[in-house]
Formats: structure tokens, sequence, C-alpha cells
């Protein structure tokens, strides 16, 4: 058993380095071909590989598990991104173009076939200043690019006193990434600005201790005070499972002052818990369960959180991970009308034309993954994060702040 377990911990660590040596290889040998580069070039591109690998692979030897990330840590990983991503664009496109050069210029001549050569190499690096300046703006300007989200949504049965009701919500903070307070306190303004009836945030308030919510604390108090309260729940980051504890009681003294965090801004935690929304003569019930996702932390008790709600009664809920609903809500005999979910982030990375188009690489690991899902008359909405976290930079998929309108639907 052991030999297996370090059999596959080798091969997960060759396999990166394969992977990156074949990309390096590879476009150098392209760069060559289609170019007419001198040896200082040649230096110079060999030395810049060398240099981004070895930073790279420096801050990975030096991370200390019982502190976790530092700012620096991120920057690494977002100049790695910054350094492969358009190369693998651009070897992408090369080695497509020259094929298609290949099959076309059969009968073309020496003068033909080197004029397209040319055109295929100064195109691909052309094209690869658009994910090389777009990964440069998400670091400095797109990670705090905060964009408010509106959706109405229709429901057969909402109770008619709650026709109109709207929801602010918010989802993964990560206060440990943020380096920016002026950007911070405008995000906050923007939400104060929203006319919403109540306010919910979806868990993540940090990466991983509570000291780094510390010097957020006032500003996310001015959060206004909305009619029917301000309420959370906790996400996978806010167990404190990604760093190396001395003990399991300073674990379990993390946890707890994680979840202390959230009185201190006025926030309403609901840990497997609900609570009553009453408006007229009618109510809604609120649900927050704790952390539960596919291959992640599975804290949240669903039946536990719903003690005393009953199948009639319209539900929110709120859970962290939109796995939970993938594999347990949405086909749940208890009818959870709308869960509201965050977690994916939308990687920080995708392309997205609102109302036509949207892609990311996350879609291949998460069926929902960013926006609103619906099945059965049940709705998921995937909140996009309000923070980032590991890559410091969001490159087409903003940060969020999402208000929904829930109207009832005329029979």
């Amino acid at each position: 058993m052991v030999k297996i377990k370090i059999i596959t911990n080798l091969i997960r660590f060759f396999l990166p380095v394969v992977a990156f040596l074949v990309l390096e290889v590879l476009f150098f040998m392209l760069t060559i071909k289609l170019f007419r580069i001198n040896r200082w070039c040649v230096w110079f591109f060999l030395g810049y590989t060398l240099f981004s690998y070895s930073f790279f692979v420096y801050q990975i030897l030096k991370y200390d598990r019982s502190s976790g990330p530092s700012h620096i840590f991120y920057g690494a990983i977002g100049a790695m991104v910054l350094h492969l991503v358009p190369k693998l664009v651009t070897l992408l496109f090369w080695l497509v173009a020259l094929g298609v050069n290949f099959l076309v210029s059969i009968n073309a001549t020496k003068e033909v076939v080197s004029d397209r050569r040319n055109f295929i190499g100064k195109l691909g690096l052309g094209l690869a200043a658009i994910p090389f300046l777009g990964i440069i703006h998400g670091m400095l300007k797109g990670k705090y690019n905060y964009k408010v989200i509106t959706k109405t949504l229709f429901f057969d049965d909402l109770p008619e006193d709650f026709d109109g009701f709207k929801i602010l919500q918010i989802s993964d903070l990560h206060s440990g990434s943020f380096d920016n307070k002026e950007a911070i306190v405008h995000a906050v303004d923007l939400i104060n600005e929203q006319k919403a009836d109540v306010f919910l945030f979806t868990g993540d308030i940090v990466n991983t201790k509570a000291e780094e919510f510390i010097p957020w604390i006032n500003t996310f108090k001015a959060i206004k005070n909305f009619p029917f309260g301000k309420y959370s729940v906790l996400g996978n980051h806010d167990y404190g499972e990604y760093v190396s504890w001395p003990s399991e009681s300073l674990k379990q003294q993390n946890f707890e002052d994680i979840k202390g965090l959230h009185e201190k801004v006025d926030f309403n935690l609901l840990t497997n818990q609900n609570v009553t929304l009453n408006k007229g003569n009618a109510s809604i019930k609120l649900i927050g369960v704790e952390n539960w996702g596919r291959n992640f932390k599975q804290a949240g008790d669903l039946s536990l959180a719903s003690s005393g709600v009953h199948k009639e009664d319209f539900k929110i809920l709120m859970s962290h991970d939109p796995s939970h609903w993938d594999e347990e809500v949405q086909h749940h005999d208890h009818n959870y009308h709308l869960t509201l979910s965050g977690h994916t982030h939308g990687l920080q990375f995708g392309i997205e034309i609102p109302g036509f188009f949207k892609w990311s690489p996350v879609q291949y690991v998460y069926k929902q993954w960013a926006g609103l899902y619906k099945n059965l008359n049940r709705y998921v909405y995937v909140n996009r994060g309000f923070g980032f976290h590991a890559f410091p930079g969001r490159v087409g998929i903003w940060p969020e702040i999402t208000v929904l309108e829930l109207k009832r639907k005329e029979v």
C-alpha cells in the first residue's frame, strides 16, 4: 500500500514536469523554425524560461504549511500563468496552422511555403498578446472589477406577500488575498447601493486562518442593515484544513474564531440551521448548511438544517458548494425552491458574453459553475465570488454581487 502511494505521488509530480518540458521544447523548436533569431535572443529566451520556473519552484520549496500561502506565493502562481498560457495559445495555433499549411502547400513553391510560414509565426505571436495582456489586466484590475448581476425568478407557489422580494448574495471573500482597501470599500459601497430585502453570504470568509479577516472587520461591518437581516454559512476554506496545525486544539480554536468573525460583522451564521422570514401574513424558510462538497469536506446536514421545515414551505437554501445541489438537493423530496452557492469562482478565468456565451475550464469539473441553473422548477444560483484565491487575478470572470428578485408566477 505504501509503495502504491509513493508511485502515485511520483506520477503526480512527474506528469506536470513532463508536460511543461514538452511545451517548452515544442515552443522553442517552432520559434527557431519560424523565425531567424540570433544567439542572443536564444539565450534571453532560455534565461527567461529558466528564471520563471526557478522562481516558481523556489516558492513551492519554501512554502510553509503552518502559515499558508503568502502574497508572494500567489504572485509566483500569477507569474507562471502569465508565462505558460500565452505560450500554450501560440503553440496550439502554430501546430494547427502549420498542419493546415502543410496540407494545402504540397504543390506550392518554396517561396510561397516560406511566406505562409512567416505569416503563421507572426500571427501566432500576435494572438499570444491577447491572453498576455488579459492576464496582466486581470491581476492588476480585473480581480476588483465588481459587477452587479440581477435576475428575476418566477415561482408558482411563492407566497403573495413575498412577490418582489429581493435577495442580495455575495460569496467567497477569501479576505487573506485582499491587497487593495480602496477597491474593497468600493465593493461594499456597491452592496449598500442595492435595494434588497435580505443579505446572504455563502461562505469562505478567509483562505484558512481567522486572523486574515481582522483588518477587514470595520470595512464589512459597514454593510448596511437589511430589512430581513444578514445571514451567512461556512465554506470549505473556513475549517482551517489547508494548513498544518501544531495541535488539534489550535485548529479547533481557529474554527471557533472564524465562526466568531461572522458575529463581528453582524452576519447571522447558520450552521445546519434554519430561520423563518415573516412578511405580512406569510413566511418563507431560510436554511443554511455547513459545507458539503463533492471531494471536499461534508459537514453539511440537510436533514438537521431542515428540522421543523415542511415540504409545502417555500424554501431558500444556502449551501456553499454547488455540487451539493447536483448530488442531493435538486431531486430532494422536500422541494428546495432556490439554492444559493459559490465556491467555483468560475475558476477566475474564462470567456463570458452575458446572455449569449460563457466558457471556463471549471465547467469540466462542475455542471453548475456560474449563474442560474434550473431543474424541476428548482433553481440554483452559483455566485462567481467576491474575492480571489491562488491565481491573484480574474480574467473574463469578474467578481460578483448578485441581486435576485423573487416573483410569483401568475397561474
